[in-house]
């Protein structure tokens, strides 16, 4: 079986414009991006270029409409997601980060005049953003953010830091949330302005083909016009979030599927006592285990498509979507590294590289322990974390 999830003939749910889209995506990142991918995770870069090579590939904010984006379908969407982690969290990363958060919040909550200057050239890839919400000491809890923004005069003065944040040392331009006496607002921050730096995040175990950084601001003077005017709460940024879980709901499956068909295609060759230990029942038996974890998440994401396509998703659907495929891939991940035995150490084989990007997955964008507080809260009506 070339492909795990035609277990359940997946395939033939979806549209031929979406198998179309899926295949584009996959061609290109195996002719461009996968033979690269070991390398530049052992390096741990990102090569800036390959910005402009998505932007032509029509994956940056291709679920959103006018300004240079390409408009498809959330499935659509949430294909280009799968087929992109499955190469690499890091690579999916960007994208979601560029599309899902940066051009999302920008999109959702700017001005048309903020959205002519910047949507397009962040859907080309001639401009890199990134979302600056997560600091030091507040991750799960960001409405206790320390970052201020003051008014002064007709202008604002930001301080504060934020801390790992993807794509901050590439980024032309940061959505940087910040508290202020009405409440939280966002503020578009272009690379350049006096006060503002980034410091990129060395010596990573996880998501390394990625760049991840801190931001600093130092008296960041910005005019009224760098304010995100329809953002008006902590809801802003955290509808940006949802947008960016439904993608890693996808994303997860094509890191679980890349690492289940390594260990098909590796147990299936490696010969142990005379014959494939493919054919040993044990090695079957988390094939198939494996195979049916695979087939239900994806069937899962599917279900969260549709439902985002009817305008009815809540965020304990993603949180369900989130929690469960990620926890499902880094099992997936970590189990087809036993199938490859000390093979699996290698950069040659994909599954223990995804299970290392997966830890930093199931962490950001909100932990599996805040997910289950979503859906507990969902469940019973009482919000456990507050």
């Amino acid at each position: 079986m070339q492909d795990p999830l035609q277990l359940l003939d997946i395939p033939s749910l979806l549209s031929d414009e979406e198998r179309d889209i899926q295949a584009t995506v996959a061609a290109y990142l195996s002719d461009h991006v996968r033979p690269h991918i070991a390398t530049w995770f052992e390096e741990g870069v990102l090569p800036r270029e390959l910005a402009r090579e998505l932007g032509k590939l029509g994956v940056l904010g291709m679920h959103l409409e006018g300004y240079g984006c390409a408009g498809t379908s959330a499935l659509a969407y949430g294909l280009a997601c799968l087929e992109l982690e499955a190469v690499d969290s890091g690579i999916r990363s960007f994208v979601s980060v560029q599309g899902s958060l940066s051009m999302f919040s920008i999109w959702k909550y700017g001005s048309e005049e903020q959205k002519q200057e910047w949507l397009p050239r962040l859907a080309a890839g001639d401009a890199i953003g990134c979302f600056g919400l997560t600091e030091p000491d507040f991750g799960s809890n960001p409405s206790g953010m320390r970052t201020r923004a003051v008014r002064d005069g007709g202008d604002w003065v930001l301080n504060g830091t934020k801390m790992w944040i993807t794509n901050g040392g590439l980024a032309d331009v940061a959505t940087v949330w910040a508290q202020t006496e009405e409440g939280i607002r966002g503020f578009l921050v272009p690379r350049g302005t006096p006060g503002f730096s980034t410091r990129d995040i060395k010596h990573k175990l996880s998501m390394r083909a990625s760049v991840t950084s801190e931001l600093i601001l130092e008296d960041v003077r910005l005019p009224d016009s760098a304010r995100l005017p329809l953002a008006t709460s902590l809801r802003a940024p955290l509808s940006c979030l949802n947008e960016a879980r439904f993608g890693i709901v996808f994303g997860a499956v094509g890191a679980a599927r890349d690492s289940l068909q390594a260990a098909l295609d590796y147990s299936g060759t490696r010969i142990q006592f005379d014959k494939p230990i493919a054919a040993f029942q044990l090695t079957q038996r988390k094939l198939a285990s494996m195979s049916v974890q695979v087939n239900n998440a994806m069937l899962l994401a599917l279900h969260l498509a549709r439902l985002k396509e009817a305008g009815t998703l809540k965020p304990e659907q993603i949180s369900m979507g989130k929690y469960n495929n990620v926890e499902a891939a880094i099992a997936i991940a970590r189990e087809s590294r036993t199938v490859l035995g000390a093979n699996g150490i290698s950069l040659e084989y994909s599954p223990l590289r995804h299970a290392n990007n997966l830890e930093s997955v199931l962490t950001y964008e909100g932990t599996s322990d805040i997910h289950l507080l979503s859906i507990g809260h969902a469940l019973t009506g009482i919000a456990s974390f507050r």
